[in-house]
């Protein structure tokens, strides 16, 4: 997978397994952490080059990539589990929206909702195109749990099978360099 392949499905599982767990969700920069297990192995390989390909970057480079992603809403961290930073604004917090970067190419349908967890199916076209189900618990205004479990169709036509684990924390009021994606009605 090329770079912006890989951004974009980090960008759209994130959008798609956060979008309705924002009820409670304070405003500000938020930090989500998850980590994937897919049936064949090629998206850890995939993520694990793109990191291993920023960290060989020059400075400059890296840095121009970084301030690019972050234009976009989007901060990648290093280690084991893969982190993207989001800012959620004040009116999406107040509005229950959730900034979603392929919000025409993604469909939510909430299963279940209790005051503090969520079950969403979702379904996202375009390339990859995925399927699935998430569930999430708030542990609070500034913490969630989750878990999801999807099908992506790959470039090459095949069905591979990913579950991912995730847990979401605010980090400040201030989100700094990373832009809130603005929510497309």
């Amino acid at each position: 997978m090329k770079f912006a392949k890989i951004l974009s499905f980090i960008l759209s599982a994130v959008c798609c397994l956060t979008a309705s767990a924002t009820e409670g969700m304070k405003p500000g920069l938020w930090e989500h952490s998850f980590t994937m297990k897919s049936s064949s192995g090629k998206i850890e390989k995939a993520l694990d080059d793109m990191k291993k390909q920023m960290a060989s970057m020059p400075a400059e480079q890296r840095k121009m990539i970084e301030e690019m992603m972050a234009k976009k809403g989007v901060g990648i961290g290093s280690g084991k589990a893969s982190t993207v930073k989001v800012c959620i604004s004040k009116d999406q917090a107040a509005n229950l929206e959730f900034p979603n970067g392929q919000s025409d190419k993604c469909k939510n349908e909430i299963l279940k909702r209790t005051s503090n967890s969520v079950n969403v199916k979702f379904a996202c076209e375009g390339n990859p195109k995925s399927e699935g189900t998430a569930n999430f618990t708030l542990t609070g205004s500034n913490a969630y749990t989750g878990k999801a479990s999807m099908d992506m169709t790959t470039a090459d036509g095949k069905v591979d099978h990913m579950d991912m684990d995730s847990k979401g924390k605010w980090l400040s009021d201030d989100c700094g360099s990373v832009k809130s994606i603005q929510t497309k009605k």
